[in-house]
């Protein structure tokens, strides 16, 4: 399992491991691996800082390579004690690190906070170049992850245009389809 703490600089990785909740005790319980590379130790003020406010660990778990789709998938958890939430763009940037890829092609969606707050679960999508996510991808994610521009059409435009399309049936469709597009050609 891949995990990533986002702290500062990154001269300090904090990687927690069997978070569970207490009820009873109305607290939070886990083990913290420390690695402090250069540093002969971390002080306890400091790591109190971490844990308790701003510590987001992201783990990945049942990755799975797509290349028919050419992209890779996964499920991400992300345990924040202390956040109401972690924004989506700071995910981006942090799986697209760990998997060596460019954030905006890392497309994230379907998070559920669990009951309590402090961990969160949802999909990871990371596409292997912007044609293939404009491909597959669903258009209101491309819009969402700011891919592409929503165009702005009024409602009554698109009621006119499916009633429209509606009265024209069978080979009068694709006859309809070249009439129009070659009246746009003349203009």
């Amino acid at each position: 399992q891949n995990c990533k703490k986002l702290w500062g600089d990154g001269a300090v990785v904090v990687k927690t491991r069997k978070f569970k909740k207490n009820p009873l005790l109305s607290r939070r319980q886990m083990i913290i691996d420390i690695i402090h590379p250069g540093r002969a130790n971390v002080p306890r003020s400091e790591l109190q800082e971490v844990v308790g406010d701003g510590a987001v660990v992201v783990k990945t778990r049942k990755f799975k390579k797509n290349p028919l789709l050419s992209r890779r998938q996964m499920i991400i958890d992300i345990i924040h004690p202390g956040r109401a939430n972690v924004p989506r763009s700071e995910l981006q940037e942090v799986v697209g690190g760990m998997y060596k890829a460019d954030p905006k092609l890392v497309i994230l969606f379907g998070f559920q906070t669990k009951f309590g707050g402090g961990k969160t679960t949802g999909f990871a999508l990371i596409y292997d170049n912007k044609e293939s996510l404009i491909k597959f991808e669903p258009k209101y994610r491309l819009i969402r992850n700011g891919t592409i521009d929503k165009k702005e059409t009024s409602r009554k435009a698109i009621k006119e245009a499916k009633n429209k399309k509606k009265k024209i049936r069978g080979t009068g469709a694709s006859i309809a389809k070249h009439k129009a597009k070659r009246a746009a050609g003349d203009d």
